[in-house]
């Protein structure tokens, strides 16, 4: 009879194997030896979740001869020393940046200090993800040259692994159902002809560009063991992700919308789907409206397209995720007291939102579980410049174990950077 030592060791080789194979394979990319946001292949994403299960099913019950493995650095919970383990440190960093309003100057300034792009505005690689929370439009000029250079970050960023999350503002919404009064006359003469603005915000370059690239709300997790951008939670039952977001990786995320989730807002399960879905339905209608009403001003406020539900208007409400300021407006004390509510329904650990300006610095409430990020960096408010960072760390600890850290950073192009937030945790196991 075989050795039950010999036989586990039949069953985890295989295995090991292919980790390794992965391992060589990922560390040459830009977000590091471990499942990550990928391509949005579905095929590479079911890959790396069942080599992330591969490695930690083995890695658990077995000590290999660090000689025999690929070394790794590890912290000494107890000691903090270091010794060589197998089990691959895994590391994202993230930027984003609240509304831009038409300024692509203070864009690039923004975008070139926080290391999303380079010299020549193309995109650096030193990031793994940018986000940026919505109203790119109105109160400037550049439109056409902000949302064009959103497409340009967004190639360049796929072609290494990195990731552009795009999320659709108030004022995006505004345009596309003919609410122009914060557009500027010199605007409009940068689309020729003037009048083909109209045809770009309801069915044309602009409008195709926000059904197929933008949405209305995302969920970030911070590792790739919990699935692509967007996966929802809870998962739906049979995805791959299923097991690591209900283990104690399944909070690890981090939610953006425009203006905010509220607690009584009613469609936050599944989290984003339930919201973006609404998003999808809405801008459909309103491409589908023939004729297309004329803007307003100088014609009359058409409103919502005929046939709009109640969950989508309840979507472009007062309490909707495109223009609830609840978060930056309501007493700590009231607030705070909901905010975990919030949280638990949509997965995460923070939640992140521009549209109410704070003018002079990030706000970070609740503990840094809210994050509010315009500071109003367009010259039509002239106030400061900052993006928000996010770095995410997973630590193999020596003799097992894991050790989490997130670290959230407001950075600024002309003062001192602020830490907002710093957790760390210990974690016996990712699953």
């Amino acid at each position: 009879m075989m050795p039950r030592g010999t036989t586990l060791a039949f069953i985890a080789l295989p295995l090991l194997a292919l980790s390794l194979a992965y391992y060589a394979q990922s560390s040459s990319s830009l977000l590091g030896p471990a499942p990550h946001l990928g391509t949005g292949l579905q095929l590479s994403l079911a890959l790396s979740g069942l080599i992330g299960y591969a490695q930690a099913a083995v890695q658990a019950p077995f000590r290999f001869k660090t000689a025999e493995q690929p070394a790794q650095v590890v912290l000494d919970a107890d000691e903090c020393d270091y010794t060589l383990e197998p089990r691959p440190r895994f590391s994202r960093k993230i930027i984003a940046v609240g509304d831009i309003h038409g300024d692509i100057g203070n864009a690039e300034r923004i975008l070139q200090m926080a290391g999303v792009v380079d010299e020549n505005n193309d995109w650096s690689g030193k990031v793994d993800v940018f986000v940026q929370t919505g109203d790119i439009i109105d109160r400037g000029d550049d439109t056409i040259e902000l949302f064009n250079w959103m497409e340009d970050l967004r190639e360049q960023a796929l072609a290494v692994n990195g990731i552009v999350l795009s999320i659709l503002g108030n004022h995006e919404y505004m345009n596309a159902i003919g609410d122009w009064r914060y557009v500027l006359e010199s605007e409009k003469k940068t689309f020729e002809p003037r009048e083909s603005r109209l045809q770009a915000v309801t069915t044309g370059w602009l409008a195709d560009a926000w059904a197929e690239n933008y949405t209305t709300a995302a969920r970030l997790p911070l590792h790739g063991l919990l699935g692509p951008p967007n996966t929802d939670y809870p998962a739906p039952e049979g995805s791959a992700f299923a097991r690591a977001n209900a283990g104690p990786l399944s909070h690890a995320a981090f939610s953006f919308v425009h203006g905010g989730l509220a607690p009584t807002y009613p469609n936050l399960q599944p989290f984003p789907s339930a919201i973006n879905n609404l998003g999808s339905s809405l801008l459909h209608r309103l491409r589908e409206r023939k004729p297309q009403p004329q803007p307003h001003p100088p014609s009359s406020y058409p409103g919502l397209p005929a046939g709009t539900t109640r969950e989508e208007a309840r979507l472009y409400g007062g309490d909707g995720p495109l223009w609830y300021r609840g978060w930056a407006d309501e007493d700590d004390r009231k607030m705070c007291r909901m905010v975990d509510e919030v949280l638990e329904k949509t997965g995460t650990r923070r939640m992140v939102m521009g549209h109410t300006p704070q003018f002079d610095s990030i706000a970070a409430r609740c503990d840094g579980k809210v994050l509010i990020i315009d500071t109003g960096i367009s010259h039509a408010y002239g106030g400061a410049l900052s993006a928000l960072s996010i770095e995410y760390t997973l630590e193999p600890v020596k003799n097992g174990g894991w050790k989490e850290q997130e670290i959230v950073k407001a950075l600024y192009a002309d003062n001192d950077d602020e830490v907002l937030a710093v957790s760390t945790r210990d974690l016996e196991t990712l699953w």
